[in-house]
């Protein structure tokens, strides 16, 4: 390895958590597709008409995890007349429920690096395009409460006219939120890359771009971002999903607009960004290539 001394010296690592520091691809697609199949027994309306109505209603909603899904499928309304579908179908939500957390899992090397990085008083940040609800929940279900010191979210979607999250949860309230990672929300509909969320995070931490390290899976949204700002950027290889089995079904029910997803598709295949750092064989790979060392 490398000397120490020879290694950029940083002291603020930043990163993005889906598809880097775990498989969310690979979690949301074992549930879904569970979901879906299991739907369509119990309801007797095809997968396909069933995508085409998810779609409509994770664009109109902004996100591909709708907690109240099931009770805006008009198929589904129109089957249960006078009753919520997600307690006829109460089946399918709990495969989902059970795929996911099955499937939730870190990547290898990312807890020991993050409590390396923790033993070494280096700040971890958070920085996710994912709703509240979700991120936190994948925050508590990996064990990163705590290791993670700031995460920046996106806040929760919205619900339709008389429904609250809190009318959603059936758990006792300490079983939500976070107990010790500190939670922020960027503004509503801020989407990466945005420089100016980047930027705002360095001046939280009183950080100098040079001294940060910001990772990430998307060439696009999080290396791009990150050099604009002159931070150390590294790529998340291995996290990149876009090209894996089963990707085409995230498209067809995915909140992004026809037009970027055919601008994903052309970027995957033409990458115009190319990362200053590439993490290949894993997250712990970090350690290897900056010396993070408190301020």
């Amino acid at each position: 390895m490398t000397p120490a001394r020879n290694l950029p010296r940083v002291s603020l690592l930043v990163t993005d958590l889906d598809n880097t520091l775990w498989d969310w691809f690979a979690a949301w697609h074992a549930s879904f597709s569970a979901m879906l199949q299991k739907l369509s027994e119990l309801s007797d309306v095809p997968e396909e008409h069933l995508e085409h109505e998810i779609q409509l209603v994770h664009r109109q909603r902004g996100t591909t995890e709708y907690s109240y899904l099931l009770n805006e499928l008009p198929s589904l309304v129109q089957k249960v007349t006078g009753s919520d579908p997600s307690e006829v179908y109460d089946e399918a939500i709990h495969m989902l429920n059970r795929e996911r957390l099955r499937n939730t899992r870190l990547y290898t090397g990312v807890k020991e690096t993050l409590h390396e990085l923790q033993r070494r008083k280096i700040p971890i940040v958070a920085y996710t395009e994912s709703v509240a609800y979700w991120s936190e929940w994948r925050i508590r279900n990996t064990g990163l409460d705590g290791l993670v010191t700031v995460m920046y979210s996106s806040p929760d979607h919205d619900f339709p006219t008389g429904v609250s999250a809190q009318q959603l949860r059936t758990q006792p309230p300490h079983a939500y939120g976070l107990r010790k990672t500190v939670h922020r929300h960027v503004p509503p509909g801020v989407l990466k890359p945005n420089a100016e969320v980047l930027r705002s995070i360095l001046s939280d931490f009183r950080a100098s771009p040079e001294t940060a390290v910001y990772v990430g899976d998307s060439l696009m949204k999080d290396v791009a971002m990150a050099q604009e700002l002159g931070v150390h950027d590294v790529h998340a290889q291995y996290g990149v999903s876009h090209n894996r089995d089963g990707y085409d079904l995230l498209r067809r029910v995915s909140h992004w607009t026809p037009e970027e997803i055919e601008r994903e598709k052309e970027l995957s295949t033409r990458p115009t960004v190319t990362p200053s750092h590439v993490l290949t064989d894993g997250f712990s790979q970090l350690l290897t290539m900056f010396d993070f060392t408190e301020v």
